[in-house]
């Protein structure tokens, strides 16, 4: 069983309203706890982006930079009322600088073009900007976990078959989380499982980090309520029921000792993502077509 784990699926303040955690602490507890590794995967957008990967390499840490998007039920150019405005998660991480410039158009569009209440992408996006990333099947919110809570994994499975497809075999991943307090966690994580064997899509482990400690988690609730317009005294208002901060590899390798797979699979992930981004230097757009413009 492999001694180290990355978490890879890690929100700061910059998911606004949803993150509870700066990037300062979130590398500095990285450091505590002897990790070497350490992704940013914000909701729908970059911002954090490039303080995550400056502050990481100062500190010794390989950053992963990467975003959890928002998918478009039924495509991003829909923008139907109430039909429109949920949408599916699908979390992806940038190998290299052709995977950061995708990763970059994919939220652009997401906000140009598929914007309604969330910046939204859809598959037609992900097949023209695939190249260089590697894609996990998210949390509850994503696709293949929401077919899996409506009872329906026929669809789940042609879901992981058609992500896959889309993103390549090496570089589709289903994601299982150790929040067992979570019924419906628990139920998509056995699933899930039984999708990869099926499949044979590797799993891989993630906790969906959105603060720093334990003890945080209090305050996220009232972030939480904050974001939805509800009072923490609302029994009836979206909740975070389990540990959602930066745990050490100890407890996410005990939480997996079942399927020590998923755990060595967030280090085969690391060790294929070598972003190197160049800063301080001006790049500007290449134009191909020339216009003649008249005074």
């Amino acid at each position: 069983m492999s001694s180290k784990f990355t978490h890879l699926h890690v929100h700061s303040h910059y998911s606004l309203l949803d993150g509870l955690a700066k990037i300062d602490d979130l590398i500095k507890r990285a450091k505590e706890l002897n990790m070497d590794s350490l992704a940013l995967t914000d909701h729908g957008v970059l911002y954090g982006a490039i303080e995550f990967y400056k502050k990481a390499k100062k500190a010794g840490i390989k950053p992963i930079i990467g975003a959890e998007l928002y998918m478009a039920p039924e495509g991003r150019h829909f923008k139907r009322g109430n039909i429109d405005k949920k949408s599916w998660h699908l979390l992806v991480l940038a190998k290299n600088k052709t995977g950061y410039q995708n990763l970059i158009q994919l939220v652009t569009k997401a906000h140009l073009e598929g914007f309604y209440y969330k910046p939204r992408v859809d598959k037609e996006l992900l097949r023209q900007h695939s190249k260089g990333l590697i894609a996990c099947s998210a949390c509850l919110s994503g696709e293949i976990p929401k077919a899996i809570l409506s009872n329906n994994i026929k669809k789940a499975e042609e879901l992981a078959l058609e992500y896959r497809d889309i993103f390549g075999s090496k570089d589709f991943y289903l994601e299982i989380m150790p929040h067992d307090n979570m019924k419906d966690q628990k139920k998509v994580n056995e699933a899930i499982k039984k999708i990869s064997q099926k499949t044979k899509i590797p799993l891989v482990a993630s906790n969906d980090v959105h603060y720093v400690n334990p003890e945080d988690a209090e305050a996220q609730e009232i972030l939480m309520c904050v974001q939805t317009g509800k009072t923490i005294e609302d029994k009836n208002r979206m909740t975070m029921d389990d540990d959602f901060s930066l745990k050490s590899k100890e407890e996410m390798i005990k939480s997996f000792k079942d399927t020590p797979e998923a755990i060595e699979n967030t280090q085969e992930i690391v060790s294929r993502c070598n972003l190197e981004i160049e800063l301080g230097k001006t790049e500007l757009p290449y134009f191909t077509q020339r216009r003649n413009f008249r005074r």
